[in-house]
């Protein structure tokens, strides 16, 4: 997969330099790698003063952690009218992006950044970003009657991702075809159970 193209936002040349930044960052950790990667090329690259850079991520850790938030945009969060059809189709989508260049990149540098305030909060706005929007398949559920309202939202995202984060980034090994589906129907039974109530109802 090649870096994904910047979407190029309208606005001043903030804006503008953003963009510029956050591509060349996605380019240059692709083309060198994380330990490869420079803030001083990334400046070249996106044609800024090296001093911009810090001046507005203060850490190469921060600004990887930006443009790779970024480029997760990608990863939408299906809204079908099925909560079972929504967390597979999620499941699949995720495994596929975790297992490109940029999604590796994505686990690496969460996984090695540090624990400084400003890349603590980098992280932070990271995860807070993803939860946000994929708990809406679980909230949805909870409105249409799929799941009683005493299911916790992040808790139950994080009981079906974390697999495949493991068998993508930890044991690096393929997610089949059949796996998204088993997640879910496991997740999805052990709710059912927990609340008394049969999956789907």
């Amino acid at each position: 997969m090649s870096a994904p193209e910047v979407r190029r936002r309208p606005g001043g040349r903030s804006a503008r330099v953003r963009a510029a930044v956050l591509e060349a960052t996605l380019e240059l950790l692709l083309a060198r790698g994380l330990e490869g990667l420079r803030v001083s090329e990334v400046a070249a690259r996106a044609e800024v003063n090296e001093t911009t850079v810090y001046r507005r991520w203060g850490t190469r850790e921060n600004l990887l952690i930006d443009a790779l938030l970024d480029a997760t945009e990608q990863l939408r969060v299906p809204d079908t009218g099925s909560l079972r059809d929504d967390l597979i189709a999620y499941a699949v989508d995720l495994a596929e992006f975790l297992a490109t260049p940029v999604g590796h990149a994505l686990e690496r540098t969460l996984a090695v950044a540090g624990d400084d305030p400003d890349t603590r909060r980098a992280r932070d706005h990271y995860w807070a970003s993803r939860s946000a929007l994929s708990t809406q398949m679980i909230t949805r559920a909870v409105d249409r009657g799929e799941l009683p309202a005493t299911v916790d939202p992040r808790l139950a995202i994080e009981m079906l991702v974390s697999p495949v984060h493991f068998r993508i980034v930890l044991t690096r090994e393929p997610i089949d075809a059949g796996m998204p589906a088993l997640l879910v129907d496991a997740l999805l039974g052990g709710l059912a159970r927990a609340s008394g109530t049969p999956p789907g109802t």
